[in-house]
């Protein structure tokens, strides 16, 4: 599975494609953006501080694993998406991992995210090697959890206290889908 094009909700035209090492500044740029759109990610944009070449090295490890995913959504060309999927390395878990995922705020509703996820369960199911997918997602975040349910991903538990944010906590659930 390489490149996928999908017509969105607002008629645009969405391409999922697998990051290469040549995405890798505009990957940065796109994190920095995301992180200051949405208090649910796990980071700010301060937090953030991979250098260009830290970025490419890092895609091109994931690139070369079988059970990990980096996706990048695009609309005209502009990251507006992003995937990125961790497999275990050890042998007896190497058949699950978690992922992670943030849209810009312009496309959140367009269908931007449930397209990186169909992208994600299908590559999963042809790998042959993942039958677990794995999330954490903040207990608040309504529309994430939603969104996961209608793919089949079922609450496994809830870790308190897992985000500190202006001075309050928040929970989170974990988030399971066999395949």
């Amino acid at each position: 599975m390489n490149e996928k094009k999908y017509v969105l909700k607002n008629e645009e035209e969405l391409v999922i494609r697998k990051a290469n090492s040549s995405d890798a500044l505009r990957v940065i740029e796109y994190v920095k953006k995301v992180a200051n759109e949405s208090d649910y990610l796990t980071f700010s944009s301060e937090e953030f501080n991979m250098t260009v070449d830290e970025e490419k090295e890092y895609i091109k490890n994931i690139n070369q694993r079988n059970n990990c995913l980096f996706l990048i959504a695009e609309v005209s060309g502009k990251i507006v998406g992003n995937l990125n999927f961790n497999g275990n390395d050890r042998l007896r878990i190497s058949h699950m991992g978690e992922f992670g995922i943030s849209v810009v705020k312009e496309y959140w509703g367009k269908g931007v995210g449930s397209k990186l996820l169909k992208y994600l369960i299908e590559w999963s199911k042809k790998t042959k090697i993942i039958k677990k997918i794995n999330l954490v997602v903040r207990e608040d975040n309504q529309r994430a959890i939603e969104l996961y349910k209608r793919f089949g991903f079922e609450k496994e538990g809830i870790i308190t206290r897992y985000f500190y944010l202006n001075n309050k906590f928040y929970n989170a659930m974990q988030m399971g889908l066999k395949l």
